[in-house]
């Protein structure tokens, strides 16, 4: 029963139409923002080397930091150009104590570890810390079986820098 689980598709991977108009805002974003980026624990600017292309592709993603771990999840399942770009080159660029520094990443497909990826590293959007504060104090527990099951059918993305 978890195989299957872990085999179907996001619902948000449907909704990945949405994000090539709003590609372009993206990078415009990280542009203007990127201090702050490369600077907070809760946001990552991740750079792929584009499995066609060859050239450096840039996402901003929500991230888990732990011990040289950085940990993100493709809510957009398997369809996000970031992932497919990884998978094909695991080597990337990430942000990291306002600098960016050379990683490794690795993707967890196996439904167990994926689970204990995340109760090790758990997060939330946005990384205000009230937010932060809340999910991760009083409702630590619920906030961890949450992504524990938000994660059965998206791949982690563990990267070690």
């Amino acid at each position: 029963m978890a195989a299957k689980a872990d085999s179907a598709e996001p619902f948000a991977a449907k909704l990945h139409f949405i994000t090539r108009p709003v590609g372009r805002l993206n990078a415009a974003r990280i542009r203007l923002a990127r201090g702050y980026y490369l600077r907070t624990p809760g946001w990552v600017v991740l750079t792929t080397i584009g499995r066609r292309t060859g050239l450096p592709r840039q996402t901003l993603l929500p991230c888990g930091r732990r011990d040289g771990e950085i940990v993100v999840v493709s809510t957009y399942g398997w369809r996000s150009d970031w992932i497919r770009n990884l998978r094909k080159n695991p080597r990337v660029m990430v942000t990291r104590d306002g600098a960016e520094v050379s990683g490794i990443a690795e993707v967890i497909e196996d439904l167990d570890r994926k689970q204990i990826v995340i109760s090790e590293n758990p997060f939330v959007v946005p990384p205000f810390a009230i937010v932060r504060a809340i999910a991760f104090g009083p409702l630590r527990t619920v906030t961890t079986a949450f992504l524990r099951r938000w994660v059965t059918s998206r791949p982690v993305i563990v990267i070690q820098t």
